[in-house]
């Protein structure tokens, strides 16, 4: 029996990271001897084990067969006699095809290493391709490692093309689109995530609503960058540098689906963009599965960004609309992610980087000025049931028009 660790944690230690994990491999063991040694077995498809002081992962070594479409429909075949060549052969990338003995040698017979000091993603063998997971998978250690430069081979790139013709990632499960997507919103750069895709064709099978923004118009007096998709990937940047959020960055990812259905004869105007997008954020929350509390955040900044844009010029009646449809007044953790979402589109265009955003502030102190407003006294005046609410929304449009009057108006771009 010989143990070594694999993946991610040779990976990164390589990459001078902080290894998080370790998942190691044993070569030359029969399940039996596992559990003799007290290992808890977890794996349902193939032996896989808990240490049963550590709880990191040992899987036996093992290769696997492809025996239908999509990214459930493989054999597994473990012995003692497969070797840790062939375990790691089956692997998704080269950088995680490299293994390390306890005295620290590695083992790398796929040039992982070579990879690492070139900064390539590249696939291990073609059987890549028998995997359509592997396409969202490599989009997403793309976006992990940007900022250290690297880049998708292009034979690799080719081969996720040929999986996204060949139908099968729509063989992929909504729940595991929506966790790679997921955690791809959590990485380092999430624009890199949706930059891979598109350019493998898998954006337009997977996000079909984000697909069809790229080419669309916009005002250049109010967006320079024109393209509504470049916008977006903008937007997220911002959004990145703003938040660590995945809610926020998912928020911002599709608060302008609604553009992407504007009529041509209307462009590069798009009037009533954010209520039209709405039933399109749905569409995606509903086919993938996605969170609640991800759908509200997104429903919300999608409704109202344009108003957050220009709160400060907005009728009482009209910001009160506004901070209960973030429902604030019973969930006020909800404004500042909201918040953060809306400045993230406001920067998220051609040099409007680096521009304040008044707005957020301002609805943050309007907020305040509101918020602790008590129905006490309504009961107390005798006043019940929908009667109590009337007079708590009378109070506030009082408060707020208040507010407005005591400080000057600083507009924000109210047309981002």
């Amino acid at each position: 029996m010989k143990i070594f660790s694999v993946g991610g944690a040779v990976r990164d230690k390589l990459l001078g990271l902080p290894v998080k994990d370790r998942d190691w491999v044993v070569v030359g063991a029969t399940p039996q001897q596992m559990l003799d040694q007290g290992f808890r077995p977890v794996g349902k498809d193939f032996p896989v084990y808990l240490h049963p002081r550590t709880a990191e992962e040992y899987a036996l070594a093992r290769t696997e067969r492809k025996s239908g479409k999509g990214h459930t429909a493989f054999q597994f075949t473990s012995d003692p006699g497969i070797t840790l060549e062939e375990d790691l052969a089956r692997r998704d990338l080269t950088i995680n095809a490299i293994a390390e003995d306890h005295g620290g040698q590695l083992i790398d017979p796929y040039g992982g290493q070579r990879d690492i000091a070139d900064k390539v993603l590249r696939h291990v063998s073609p059987a890549f391709a028998e995997d359509p997971l592997r396409v969202l998978r490599v989009a997403r250690f793309a976006a992990r490692y940007r900022q250290l430069g690297f880049r998708v081979a292009d034979e690799t790139l080719a081969l996720m093309n040929s999986l996204t013709a060949s139908g099968e990632l729509e063989e992929l499960s909504a729940e595991r689109v929506w966790q790679e997507t997921d955690l791809a919103l959590s990485e380092t750069s999430p624009r890199t995530y949706i930059e891979v895709l598109r350019t493998c064709g898998a954006l337009r099978t997977l996000f079909p609503e984000v697909d069809r923004l790229f080419g669309v118009p916009q005002r250049a007096d109010y967006h320079p960058e024109v393209d509504t998709g470049l916008h977006i990937l903008l937007a997220l940047d911002q959004a990145t540098a703003l938040s660590d959020s995945a809610a926020v960055r998912f928020a911002v990812l599709v608060h302008d689906l609604g553009k992407g259905i504007t009529p041509a004869d209307i462009l590069p105007r798009h009037i009533g963009h954010e209520e039209g997008g709405v039933p399109l954020v749905n569409q995606v929350c509903d086919r993938l599965r996605v969170p609640q509390r991800y759908r509200q955040l997104a429903v919300a900044v999608t409704r109202y960004h344009l108003l957050c844009h220009k709160i400060e010029s907005l009728r009482p009646a009209t910001i009160l609309k506004v901070l209960k449809g973030l429902d604030a007044f019973r969930q006020p953790d909800n404004m500042a992610q909201f918040l953060l979402a809306c400045e993230a589109d406001a920067r998220g265009r051609t040099g409007f980087a680096d521009r304040p955003y008044p707005s957020a502030a301002w609805l943050n102190d309007a907020f305040a000025a509101v918020r602790d407003l008590s129905a006490q006294e309504f009961v107390e005046g005798g006043l019940t049931g929908g009667a109590i609410g009337k007079a708590l929304d009378t109070r506030r449009l009082e408060m707020l028009a208040a507010f407005q009057a005591s400080g000057p108006v600083a507009h924000a771009d109210p047309n981002c």
